[in-house]
């Protein structure tokens, strides 16, 4: 048997993260092997992980990135939950989403199974997660993964303060003149939550949806039946401008929309066909936002799942991180 030292405990420490007592005694039971040690901290690693499954991870962070592909850049980002924002902030977390990333860029990933399936080191991305999980002593998951593709792609990630990583990531692809404004249309979709990108992409059921209530409401406040009509499209030409990317205000000019920005260059953004034959912008927004659970809504071509919740902007000066809105000013929530 081995002398177990503190040099040795030292050591395996840093390779597994694991602490000092469950080191010990695993290089107790392990006889000083330390091969043999690691096996078992990590299969009591994954045995307390599965402990935690029951427990919430609503913090975290998105680890994106763009990279060249055969037809243009391709646009990946996969959220990262834990319990605690404390977990959350510390490089190790940071580092290891950025690892989770590569992984899903070099599978060329489509969706969140490819993503857990992707090989990591010498195991798959889940075992890893399952592995972190020990590490960092809290639930660990992935939540959500999007991935665009077009001529060019542009992200804009979101931090909700400054010492705390990206919560919010917006994506969007355009051609090569769209590229010139794509930057300001990503930092408008993540402070105004763009649902749809023309209203063409609006699907029937939620404009007629839209309608209905617009009706009921006119005719609840007494308007005259003959001007009910007119008055229910203004309505609806007021939704769109609030839902939809080209027709909302442009935060830093309100006098011009997105749609305005891009006629100026000549390129609107790409409108891929999605899910149900429709466009969507992505935007990926953890809990970790401030937001009522998460969701990915808006305009994207391969979200890995279809929007659940409405999309919260992030209640913070969003001046404060180079969104340029003007600091002191606040997004709404809708």
């Amino acid at each position: 048997m081995a002398a177990i030292t503190a040099a040795l405990i030292k050591q395996v420490r840093e390779e597994t993260g694991a602490g000092m007592m469950d080191v010990k005694k695993a290089l107790t039971e392990a006889e000083g092997d330390v091969a043999r040690a690691k096996e078992i901290i990590r299969a009591k690693g994954i045995q307390a992980a599965g402990k935690r499954e029951g427990r919430k991870a609503q913090e975290g962070t998105i680890a994106s990135t763009v990279v060249d592909s055969a037809n243009g850049q391709t646009g990946y980002a996969v959220e990262l939950n834990s319990e605690t924002d404390f977990v959350a902030k510390t490089p190790k977390f940071v580092d290891f989403a950025d690892t989770v990333l590569a992984a899903a860029v070099k599978a060329d990933a489509n969706g969140i199974d490819d993503v857990l399936a992707a090989p990591s080191d010498d195991s798959t991305v889940k075992e890893s997660v399952e592995e972190a999980a020990a590490l960092f002593g809290e639930h660990v998951k992935i939540g959500q993964f999007a991935k665009i593709e077009g001529p060019r792609v542009e992200i804009y990630a979101h931090k909700k303060s400054a010492e705390m990583p990206p919560s919010i990531v917006a994506m969007i692809a355009t051609d090569e003149a769209g590229a010139a404004v794509a930057h300001e249309a990503a930092l408008q979709i993540s402070a105004m939550g763009a649902q749809w990108l023309s209203r063409e992409d609006v699907p029937e059921d939620i404009v007629e949806s839209e309608r209905r209530v617009a009706t009921e409401k006119s005719l609840a406040e007494g308007k005259p039946e003959k001007i009910v009509p007119k008055i229910v499209e203004g309505r609806l030409n007021a939704f769109f401008k609030e839902n939809v990317l080209l027709e909302q205000a442009y935060v830093k000019d309100p006098s011009k929309t997105i749609g305005d920005l891009f006629k100026e260059v000549d390129g609107p953004p790409r409108g891929r066909q999605g899910p149900g034959g429709r466009r969507r912008v992505i935007v990926l927004a953890s809990s970790a936002s401030g937001m009522p659970g998460t969701s990915v809504t808006g305009l994207s071509t391969h979200a890995s799942h279809a929007p659940t919740t409405p999309f919260f902007v992030c209640g913070r000066r969003l001046g404060c991180h180079g969104c340029g809105v003007a600091p002191g000013r606040y997004a709404k929530q809708r």
